[in-house]
Order: C-alpha cells, then sequence, then structure tokens
C-alpha cells in the first residue's frame, strides 16, 4: 500500500478517538458551599476584631481590610 491510501485511514482512526471520551459526572452529592462569614472554623485564618457567623461583623472586616491593609496607597509612605 502506498503511503496515500493509508494516509485516510490514519487520518479516520485520528477522528475517531474523540469519540471514545466517557461522560464526566459528579459522583455523590455536590458539595455546598457555606456563607461567607460562617468562617473556616480554623482559627489561624480568624480575625480577632471578626466575630465567626456574624455577617454584619464579616462585611466591617473586609471594608478595613480593604481600606487599610490591602490598599499599597495608604501603606506606602
Amino acid at each position: 500500500m502506498s503511503s496515500l491510501k493509508i494516509l485516510p485511514l490514519v487520518l479516520a482512526a485520528a477522528a475517531l478517538t474523540a469519540c471514545g471520551d466517557k461522560a464526566q459526572e459528579m459522583v455523590g452529592q455536590p458539595k455546598q458551599d457555606a456563607a461567607p462569614f460562617t468562617g473556616t472554623g480554623v482559627a489561624v485564618f480568624t480575625a480577632p476584631e471578626w466575630k465567626v457567623g456574624d455577617k454584619k461583623s464579616w462585611a466591617e472586616q473586609l471594608k478595613v481590610r480593604a481600606q487599610y491593609g490591602m490598599n499599597d496607597y495608604t501603606r506606602s509612605p
């Protein structure tokens, strides 16, 4: 057989390999996300001024962190 006759067979075989993918479905129940203000349960990730489960305290802590802790313009001399 010449290479011109084999080439379409190789291309057809390569095209059909994509048909062999299996469906990717989640097994079991999906993980439900918790509200961000409920915390992680790890004390290292908890700011001292923040009360776990208090939505108002969580929002205030984010505001303070964005204003002072994460803002390079307010931290630079």
